[in-house]
């Protein structure tokens, strides 16, 4: 089993403050995920979409997965693309993420084999909260998450607590990302136009 080359995009979720399905954003007239893809392939082998809606994918250069459980939200694509993976390690984002840090993702690579690829996770912090995604994850988590699933458990958080997480503080992800942005996530169409001006990135949909 290789030990970090794939990044697994979840594409999955209702986007009920959108308003409409995330995975049909635009960025510079280039679809979001189509974007996102492009970023990481020169990063990572292997890239799995986690999408319910897999038509929107024909002849894409990328392997796709679907829940094994529904209902459990963003943690049960973690687990469906973790299941999916043959990777150890796996690069997590969402598909309402456009700015993607290379230099970071380089940086928890390094952090993984600096501890001996013993971390169960890497994860970000911002003050007192997580940022669950822009993260790796191991399938070592998957028993874990299974485990959770069957006591009623959806948050992520809680699957952490229990997990040997290797955490980046929020000083240290700053010098990468000063603004912050490289956790931006679009969940509003308001968002969609206040982006506009940020890094002169144009979004439409």
């Amino acid at each position: 089993m290789a030990l970090i080359n794939t990044a697994i995009i979840l594409a999955g979720g209702k986007s009920l403050r959108m308003g409409f399905d995330k995975q049909l954003i635009c960025v510079e007239g280039e679809n979001i995920i189509d974007s996102i893809i492009r970023t990481l392939k020169p990063v990572f082998k292997n890239i799995i979409v986690v999408t319910n809606k897999p038509g929107l994918y024909k002849n894409k250069d990328i392997i796709i997965a679907k829940d094994c459980y529904k209902g459990y939200g963003p943690l049960g694509g973690i687990h469906a693309g973790l299941v999916k993976s043959h990777s150890m390690y796996n690069y997590f984002i969402a598909c309402d993420m456009p700015y993607i840090n290379v230099d970071y993702i380089k940086y928890m690579m390094k952090m993984i084999h600096e501890n001996n690829y013993e971390p169960d996770a890497v994860i970000t912090r911002f003050g007192d909260w997580i940022e669950p995604f822009n993260a790796f994850y191991s399938k070592k988590l998957i028993s874990g998450i299974e485990d959770n699933m069957t006591k009623g458990k959806k948050k992520i958080g809680e699957l952490l607590e229990d997990s040997n997480a290797l955490y980046i503080e929020e000083k240290v992800a700053r010098g990468f990302s000063p603004d912050w942005g490289m956790f931006t996530n679009l969940n509003t169409e308001k968002d969609l136009k206040s982006i506009n001006t940020k890094k002169d990135r144009r979004i439409s949909i």
